[in-house]
């Protein structure tokens, strides 16, 4: 047992009559690896394109929220009634009256 282990640090089984099938194993493992490495980087990337994009829709949340405060304000009768008031247009003092129109029927 303790010469196999030798022999595998030593790298004997690198060199010796089946050498051609131990590195077909481990130019196979290595190609896994480096898949399994890709894999796991491209993961991350994704994982961090979503939190990007997580914050960039709260972002936009509050201002869309922000923004239809403002025009909810801004479509109040007294804030209409400001801003016309500056081009010289004030409200009716009396109210409308409803006009009915009769037809003559044939």
């Amino acid at each position: 047992m303790k010469k196999g282990i030798l022999d595998v640090l030593k790298g004997k089984f690198l060199v010796s009559g089946d050498a051609p099938k131990n590195w077909l194993f481990i130019i196979f493992i290595s190609f896994l690896a480096t898949v399994m490495i890709g894999s796991s980087h491209s993961a991350d990337k994704k994982v961090h394109q979503i939190a990007a994009l997580n914050e960039e829709v709260k972002e936009l949340r509050s201002e869309f929220v922000d923004l239809r405060s403002n025009v909810q304000r801004l479509k109040l009768e007294s804030t209409i009634t400001r801003t016309v008031e500056k081009k010289g247009l004030y409200p009716s003092e009396t109210p409308p009256n409803k006009i009915k129109v009769k037809s003559i029927r044939e």
